[in-house]
């Protein structure tokens, strides 16, 4: 009985090394190999460059253009006291305005004011104008003030007033001689002595006129029409003068000239 269960034992010792050595080996590193490997569905990390910071510009500064200084008052007066002389007649107004001219400028020769001497520049005046009232006109006035040193001396007529004043103005301060104003349409005449102005007219072209110094030598009688004559060395405003000194009426004279405010102008000596 020992013997069959000796026999017995012996034979399942034997069965299970057989079924041990059909067993196949198994590795721990190749034991997952079949399983499935685990990924991640997020994308990849981007790789993002980080820029430098940004270096801060400054704002490049803008230019402001300067601006004009505004025109400063400026003034100019040729009068001295007893430089005016009135017209010993209705008629010699121009003999009277050389006169006031000649003693404005003080060339040195003592005052002009004598009768005699009016009457004679009235016919000098006379003797070089072409007018069929057999008076005087601007063209003999400017010739005789060239005659007697105090030239030259040209006629012109501007179309525009302010122009007209700008003119005269300009030509008073370039050379330092007085400007005749051709008046009442051609029928009387005065002299400008000096202005006031917004800007020096050396160095401001677009100057304006604000006053004109003026002799009137009729004082102190005026006219019905145009009205009374201003005192010797009066400042008249452009409005005050603009009501006796008038565009020139062309039938009084036939100048060539065109139509417009008359001046008898100095001109620079050469």
């Amino acid at each position: 009985m020992i013997g069959a269960l000796l026999r017995l034992l012996a034979w399942f010792v034997i069965l299970a090394t057989l079924l041990s050595a059909c067993a196949p080996a198994t590795r721990l590193d190749t034991a997952t190999t079949d399983r499935p490997i685990q990924t991640s569905s997020a994308p990849p990390a981007a790789q993002v460059d980080v820029p430098a910071p940004l270096r801060t510009l400054s704002p490049t500064p803008t230019s402001v253009p300067t601006p004009a200084p505004a025109p400063r008052a400026f003034a100019l007066n040729l009068y001295q006291e007893g430089d005016f002389v009135p017209q010993y007649t209705f008629e010699w107004c121009v003999a009277a305005s050389i006169q006031i001219m000649h003693n404005l400028v003080d060339t040195g020769a003592g005052t002009w004011a004598d009768r005699v001497q009016q009457g004679r520049l009235w016919e000098a005046v006379r003797a070089r104008s072409s007018n069929s009232f057999n008076g005087a006109n601007p063209l003999g006035w400017a010739k005789v003030l060239t005659k007697v040193g105090m030239g030259p001396y040209a006629v012109v007529s501007v179309a525009d007033y302010e122009e007209a004043l700008r003119t005269a103005a300009r030509a008073l301060a370039d050379t330092g001689r007085p400007v005749g104003l051709v008046m009442w349409r051609g029928r009387h005449v005065w002299v400008m002595s000096g202005f006031a102005s917004l800007g020096d007219p050396a160095h401001s072209p677009e100057f304006s006129v604000t006053g004109i110094r003026v002799q009137d030598p009729l004082y102190p009688y005026g006219d019905p029409r145009w009205g009374p004559s201003p005192a010797p060395n009066a400042l008249l405003t452009p409005e005050q003068l603009a009501t006796q000194f008038v565009v020139r009426e062309p039938r009084r004279w036939s100048s060539g000239l065109p139509t417009g405010y008359m001046l008898v102008l100095p001109l620079a000596k050469a």
